[in-house]
């Protein structure tokens, strides 16, 4: 639950960082910059945290109906804490250097943003089915981050209003991921206590047999005497001669 509740901040972050690059893109821009450093900064420091608190934390696991462990619950690399660990480091201390940069590295965020996405949904297809919409809402990210890189001169115009639309889109997508991954987990999390709730019930039954039978002085044994051999059919031509 942790690691959703980072997804969430991740997402909140996203969206307000996308909120000041569409509205103040057109004033100075080096104490947005700071800000902006200081709220990828805080972002990836809490990631990281969150990926080593849970790191050596007991894993739980679902079996299905085979005995297949369907679910192991262990905390995903932060890829993207990392990332934004270092890049508000570097914003935040360097703005004037990173301004002119500045379109690589929202690009950069963006594929960063959009790896951390597939990740979190490769983490997960083993316990639900994701339809082709969760797929292609990280590949949209990952396009931008890619024209935003390779082709900057496609959006030489805006890029910054073009990346704060970028930057809103992926913090909705990491917010409906999040919704679909806590929801996912819930859904395990009942499977996992009706299956303990089954086994409780089977080790009680057998213990209510077992206390029956030692009361009653009959043991519960098997019916069929261990020396016995079983009875050999009667051969029909036996005395007759042939």
């Amino acid at each position: 639950m942790k690691t959703v509740q980072a997804a969430f901040l991740r997402a909140i972050i996203a969206v307000v960082v996308g909120f000041l690059l569409i509205k103040y893109r057109e004033q100075t821009v080096t104490w947005i910059t700071i800000i902006i450093g200081v709220l990828f900064f805080i972002s990836g420091l809490i990631s990281c945290i969150v990926y080593l608190v849970n790191r050596n934390a007991k894993t739980t696991a679902t079996l299905d109906v085979n005995g297949n462990p369907i679910s192991i619950d262990k905390p995903t690399f932060p890829v993207v804490g990392i990332g934004s660990l270092v890049l508000g480091v570097a914003l935040a201390a360097f703005p004037t250097i990173v301004v002119n940069w500045m379109v690589y590295i929202f690009g950069a965020i963006l594929i960063l943003g959009a790896v951390g996405q597939y990740i979190t949904l490769a983490s997960v297809v083993k316990l639900s089915r994701l339809g082709l919409f969760f797929w292609l809402m990280p590949s949209i990210v990952f396009v931008v981050g890619l024209i935003a890189i390779f082709r900057p001169q496609w959006i030489a115009s805006a890029p910054l209003l073009f990346l704060g639309w970028a930057m809103l889109y992926y913090g909705i997508v990491e917010c409906i991921n999040a919704f679909k991954v806590m929801n996912i987990r819930r859904q395990v999390a009942r499977l996992e206590r009706q299956q303990q709730t089954e086994a409780e019930v089977v080790d009680a039954e057998a213990e209510e047999v077992g206390a029956q039978d030692v009361a009653s002085g009959h043991p519960a044994v098997d019916a069929t005497p261990a020396n016995s051999a079983p009875e050999e059919p009667e051969n029909p031509n036996a005395g007759a001669g042939i």
